[in-house]
């Protein structure tokens, strides 16, 4: 009875632990989310993407490939308020 409900837990833990996705930002501020961790194959990053083609972006415009799980939401800065002066005229 033990054997079976470890090999399930194992196969499980397995298959659970081949499934991350992977963020890479760009220089130019942009992310991109991948199905499969990115390799460096010559002067290109290669991975598939969410439907499985494969794709190829420059090491050069890339700066950091995390995990999803890690990867944070940049937040946008705020616009400064500028407080508006009423002109009116005298009467």
């Amino acid at each position: 009875m033990k054997k079976p409900v470890f090999l399930l837990l194992l196969s499980l833990g397995l298959v659970c632990g081949c499934a991350h996705q992977y963020v890479m930002k760009l220089s130019n501020g942009t992310q991109i989310t991948t199905a499969s961790k990115p390799q460096l194959k010559g002067a290109n990053y290669h991975f598939k993407d969410a439907l499985g083609r494969d794709n190829a972006v420059p090491q050069s415009r890339v700066t950091v490939i995390e995990p999803a799980s890690m990867a944070k939401e940049e937040s946008k800065v705020p616009k400064p308020k500028v407080k508006k002066t009423k002109w009116y005229w005298p009467f």
